[in-house]
C-alpha cells in the first residue's frame, strides 16, 4: 500500500468511524472504487486505534471519572452506586458479545463478510432500521438511566458491526434509541462502549500487519494518525449536530450508497469479492519472487541423476514373439512386423497385410476385407 492510499483511507476512516455509515464498509468500498486491493481486516482494525484515541481525548473527563470511580469502588462499597462506577461495569458487560463473536467469526470477518454485495445490503437494511427507530421511538432516557440489562442490549447491537456496512455507532445508537435513550446519550455511550472492543481488536490484529496483509507498517501508521486527527474533528461536530437534528441525512446516504454499490456490481464495474485484480498484494509479489528463486536454485530435470541403474529390469511386460515367424509382435496391433518388407504379417493368413492405424483394421490382401487383428486374441 502506498502512502497516498494510506492517507486517503485514513481520511475515510476518520470521517466515517463515528458517523452511522460504517467505516469498515467505506474502507472496503473506497478501495474497490479506486481499483486498489482490499486493505484487509487488519488495516481496518488497527486504523481504528487512531479514532479511538480521539475518543479518549474528547471524552477524557468522563473516561477519567469512570476509570477512577470504578477502581475505587472495588474497595469502597459506598461508591458502587455512583453512575461512573456502574458505567465501568456496563462497559465491561456490553463488550462481551463483540469479543466472543469476533473470535468465533474471525475467518468470516476476514473473508465473506467483506463481499461488496453484503456490505451494500447491510447499508440499506440497517439504514432503514435506523431511520424508523429514530423517527418513531420515544427518547426520554439519559446515560444515568443505564442498567446492566440495557448495557448488554447496547453490546448486542454493537456486535452487529462485525459485518461491514452495519456501522458500530449506527448499530449501537439504534439499540440505544430502541431502549428510549436520547440521540446524544446513546451516541456518547456507544463511543465509550467501543473503546475496549476497538483497542482489543486493533492490538490483536497488530501481529497481522506486514504479513499477508496488503498494508505494511508504514502505511498503517500513516493511516492511523490521519484517522485520529480527522476523527476528533468529526466527534466534536457530530455531538453538536445530533443535539438538534435527526439521523435521517445519514439514512438517505446509506440507502443511496448501497443502491449504487449493487448497481456497479451488477454492471460488472466492481468486483464484489476483491479489490484490483491487476495490482497484486505485497505478499503475492514476495511469494512469486520466492517461487522463482526456488526454481532457479533447483537443478534442471535433465541434470538429475537417475534413481536406479539400468540393470534393474523394467516393469513393462516382455515383448511377445510370434512362434511361427519368430518376429516380435506389436502389442497395439496384435501382429508381428516383417523385417524385410516393413509390413505387418498375419501368421494365420501366412502373408503380409496392410494396416490402417487410424481405424485399427488390417486388410486381407486376397479378399480385400477389413478385419480387426486383435479380435482373435
Amino acid at each position: 500500500m502506498s502512502l497516498f492510499e494510506a492517507i486517503v483511507l485514513g481520511l475515510v476512516q476518520g470521517l466515517t468511524e463515528f458517523l452511522p455509515v460504517s467505516s469498515s464498509g467505506h474502507l472496503r468500498v473506497m478501495s474497490a472504487f479506486f481499483g486498489w486491493p482490499d486493505p484487509g481486516a487488519a488495516f481496518t482494525a488497527v486504523s481504528q486505534l487512531g479514532t479511538e484515541l480521539a475518543v479518549l481525548i474528547y471524552f477524557r473527563q468522563r473516561i477519567w471519572a469512570i476509570l477512577s470511580t470504578w477502581t475505587r469502588s472495588l474497595f469502597d462499597r459506598e461508591l458502587r452506586g455512583d453512575i461512573h462506577a456502574r458505567l465501568g461495569w456496563y462497559v465491561i458487560l456490553g463488550s462481551l458479545p463483540i469479543v466472543v463473536l469476533g473470535l468465533l467469526l474471525e475467518e468470516q470477518i476476514d473473508s465473506v463478510f467483506r463481499d461488496l454485495r453484503l456490505i451494500a445490503l447491510t447499508l440499506i437494511v440497517f439504514g432503514v432500521i435506523l431511520g424508523i427507530v429514530d423517527r418513531y421511538t420515544r427518547k426520554h432516557r439519559g446515560i444515568e438511566d443505564l442498567t446492566a440489562s440495557r448495557g448488554l442490549v447496547f453490546g448486542l447491537f454493537q456486535a452487529l458491526s462485525l459485518i461491514p456496512g452495519v456501522s458500530r455507532s449506527g448499530g449501537t445508537v439504534t439499540g440505544g434509541m430502541l431502549l428510549g435513550f436520547t440521540r446524544k446519550d446513546a451516541a456518547e455511550y456507544s463511543f465509550l462502549l467501543a473503546l475496549p472492543a476497538v483497542f482489543g481488536s486493533g492490538l490483536y490484529k497488530l501481529t497481522d500487519i506486514g504479513g499477508n496483509e496488503y498494508a505494511g507498517w508504514g502505511a498503517t501508521i500513516v493511516g492511523t494518525l490521519v484517522a485520529g486527527v480527522v476523527g476528533f474533528v468529526v466527534i466534536a461536530w457530530l455531538m453538536r449536530f445530533i443535539s438538534t437534528h435527526s439521523f435521517m441525512p445519514f439514512v438517505y446516504y446509506r440507502v443511496g450508497l448501497g443502491i449504487l454499490i449493487l448497481a456497479l456490481v451488477s454492471w460488472g464495474v466492481l468486483d464484489p469479492e476483491g479489490g484490483a485484480e491487476s495490482q497484486a498484494a505485497r505478499s503475492d509479489v514476495v511469494a512469486v519472487e520466492q517461487e522463482e528463486e526456488r526454481q532457479e536454485e533447483e537443478p534442471a530435470p535433465s541434470a538429475a541423476p537417475t534413481a536406479e541403474p539400468s540393470a534393474q529390469p523394467s516393469e513393462a511386460p516382455a515383448p511377445t514373439v510370434d512362434p511361427v515367424t519368430g518376429w516380435e509382435v506389436d502389442p497395439e496391433v496384435g501382429l508381428p512386423r516383417n523385417p524385410d518388407t516393413g509390413l505387418y504379417h498375419d501368421p494365420e493368413l501366412g502373408m503380409d497385410v496392410d494396416y490402417d492405424p487410424a481405424t485399427g483394421l488390417a486388410t486381407n490382401p486376397v479378399t480385400g476385407e477389413a478385419y480387426d487383428p486383435l479380435a482373435g486374441d
